[in-house]
């Protein structure tokens, strides 16, 4: 998700039983005011399937929270809160610095190399065009040449 689509986040926002968070808002801060708005494209109205290791995670989470309102944020923090948790993270593990929205560039590269399609990949990243993805993401496509050309050769060796 997007930082803005993952602050305006509410419990009743995920269903831990389909393993569904629905995104169909953003949170920005704008002259002081918080401000709740559609996602940046009509795509980014989605649902996401979640894995259950992170069901287990907000479970755990929401347990922790004492009579949660389902209408409230599941995540009531800033974004200022999380870059500075994320680079105080980054200091004491000596990793280089990123940016919160490299996280979701690390998430699009992890389902690439896990041989997910361009189209599967924009469907989750809310990507209203299939181009934004392929434009953003294309250089980690050409590790994939070898790997078509080796089953290539396989299917045409089974055809002799």
């Amino acid at each position: 998700m997007r930082i803005g689509e993952l602050l305006a986040l509410e419990i009743n926002d995920v269903n831990l039983q389909t393993r569904v968070i629905s995104v169909t808002k953003s949170y920005q801060r704008l002259r002081g005011k918080d401000i709740i708005t559609p996602p940046k494209t009509p795509k980014s109205i989605r649902d996401i399937t979640i894995p259950e290791f992170l069901v287990e995670d907000i479970r755990d989470y929401l347990e922790d929270r004492y009579d949660p309102d389902p209408d409230e944020p599941l995540i009531p923090v800033t974004k200022t809160f999380l870059e500075k948790e994320l680079q105080r993270g980054i200091k004491a593990s000596g990793v280089k610095k990123i940016r919160l929205h490299d996280l979701r560039h690390s998430h699009a590269s992890l389902l690439i190399e896990l041989g997910f399609s361009p189209k599967e990949i924009a469907d989750r990243l809310g990507h209203e065009k299939i181009e934004t993805t392929l434009n953003t993401y294309s250089h980690l496509y050409p590790n994939k040449q070898a790997k078509i050309a080796e089953r290539l050769d396989r299917f045409g060796r089974e055809e002799e």
